[in-house]
This record gives C-alpha cells, sequence and structure tokens, in this order.
C-alpha cells in the first residue's frame, strides 16, 4: 500500500508526498454516527500535522493542517463560527 495520494495540503505542497498516513489512527468526532475523522500524523521534519477526512470515504480528500492551524480551527468551532444558522 502507497501513500495517499489524495492527500490536499493547501500552500504546504511539500508534504503532498512525505505525510505518510498508512500507519494513522483515525479517531472520529461522533463516534455514533458517520462524520468527520482526524489523526494526529508525526512527520520527519519532526512536526505532528493533523489530517481530516469523512469517514463514510476514508479514501477521499484529506485535509492536512499545521499545529496552528488546528489550534486556530478548534478556536473557531468552540466559538461557533462553524455552525449551521437556525
Amino acid at each position: 500500500m502507497g501513500k495517499d495520494s489524495s492527500v490536499a495540503v493547501g500552500g504546504k505542497a511539500d508534504l503532498r508526498d512525505t505525510l505518510d498516513l498508512r500507519g494513522a489512527e483515525w479517531r472520529r468526532v461522533r463516534p455514533d454516527v458517520d462524520t468527520v475523522e482526524y489523526s494526529f500524523v508525526p512527520h520527519t521534519d519532526g512536526v505532528t500535522y493533523v489530517a481530516m477526512r469523512q469517514s463514510p470515504d476514508p479514501g477521499g480528500l484529506v485535509l492536512v493542517f499545521t499545529p496552528s492551524e488546528w489550534d486556530a480551527f478548534l478556536a473557531g468551532v468552540r466559538a461557533g463560527e462553524f455552525d449551521q444558522p437556525r
């Protein structure tokens, strides 16, 4: 099994061929439903990136976040920035 070629790295093109997701341990945001999964993936550059994908499509698109991007994303989630309007 090769490296996942569907990794989307937006601005992190140098990671496309070097981030290895084969051993990633995926965690579901909500274990009771099909949802988003994430995994902390160490890289040879010493940084642990966060990969995120849709659980119903594990071979599909994977988003990659730097640690600071992930922290900003979580802060936005906690602040309700991504909540659907009521």
